[in-house]
């Protein structure tokens, strides 16, 4: 029996969940038993061409990681989604935008004069924007048309799965790999479609092993200001925490080393907006008698988009209309 087919891309992100799948350790192995690599840019010397020579669907499983960015992304973005069989927008980026959504509080133009004309660079000192073509005496070049909105992957094309993460824990690859390739050989059925998989029906909070005592707050702090304790829980030592608002999956590992949790396996279940979710948590534990003490202490808390919509601002009821 021939093996399956697998692709893996790497569109609007940094490149962490292209590593991850590499941290499943020996589980690589069960990987290379069942799968051919059929595309893999990151990996091996793969073209676009390859994947649109492809029939429709011959692709089994697609792990697609990152936002759509510009034109380019969307286009390899529609030609995988009609080349795959199942789709997974693995990883927060896909899923929820993830951190390059943040760029959704300017548009393109906004983001490349910041660039080259408010900050230009040593080896760019007067400025030059880049084009998006550019004729050669040997040809045209062209760069990809940078959109004005980061959208997620379900806000492009159809997806099959989401695994969130940031990136994705490797116990949690590894146990999603087995189920696909169970249900590939059909040894097992799939998930629902539209399913988040790779992740626990509760809530990073729960996970998390501190010591919890509904304690009120009086101010926010930013982890390099203090040592927190090692056994308190950081939200009530003054540190935003996004774990009552972050589903869980990834075993606390932050808070488990001292660190917030930064809310990147997203929304809990049944939970729409997550930087609300949190907002609301953070205004339930805040100590404050008067209206303008609590607004000193919400003050406090640094860049509140970047904070509450860290992995999630393209995906949350904050999005604008996307062009």
């Amino acid at each position: 029996m021939s093996k399956f087919k697998f692709a893996m891309y790497w569109a609007g992100s940094c490149g962490g969940c292209e590593i991850s799948v590499l941290e499943i350790k020996e589980k690589i192995l069960d990987v290379d038993a069942n799968f051919d690599v059929v595309f893999w840019p990151a990996a091996a010397d793969f073209k676009y061409k390859d994947v649109e020579g492809y029939d429709d669907g011959f692709i089994d499983l697609c792990l697609f990681n990152g936002c759509i960015r510009n034109s380019e992304n969307e286009h390899l973005a529609k030609l995988l989604r009609e080349k795959s069989k199942v789709l997974v927008a693995f990883g927060s980026c896909a899923a929820t935008g993830g951190i390059p959504g943040l760029a959704n509080v300017a548009n393109a133009q906004e983001i490349k004069d910041l660039v080259y004309r408010d900050n230009p660079s040593l080896d760019n000192p007067e400025g030059v924007y880049p084009q998006e073509r550019y004729t050669m005496p040997e040809g045209e070049l062209e760069l990809p048309h940078m959109y004005d909105t980061v959208k997620t992957l379900a806000q492009t094309i159809d997806v099959d799965y989401f695994m969130p993460g940031c990136p994705p824990e490797a116990h949690q690859i590894a146990t999603v790999l087995d189920v696909v390739i169970a249900a590939l050989k059909g040894e097992g059925p799939l998930p629902a479609k539209g399913a988040t998989i790779g992740v626990a029906p509760k809530t990073c909070c729960d996970e998390c092993k501190r010591v919890k005592e509904e304690k009120k707050i009086s101010s926010f702090r930013r982890i390099w200001e203090f040592l927190p304790d090692a056994e308190q829980c950081l939200l009530e030592q003054g540190l935003i925490c996004m774990g009552p608002a972050t589903q869980a999956g990834c075993g606390s590992r932050c808070t488990t080393v001292g660190m917030p949790c930064r809310g990147c396996y997203g929304a809990p279940e049944g939970v729409v907006d997550q930087g609300a979710k949190m907002l609301s948590t953070v205004a339930s534990i805040i100590d404050a008698p008067t209206p303008e003490e609590i607004a000193k202490i919400a003050a406090s808390v640094p860049d509140p988009v970047g904070t509450f919509y860290r992995f999630g601002l393209a995906d949350s009821l904050l999005r604008r209309a996307r062009v």
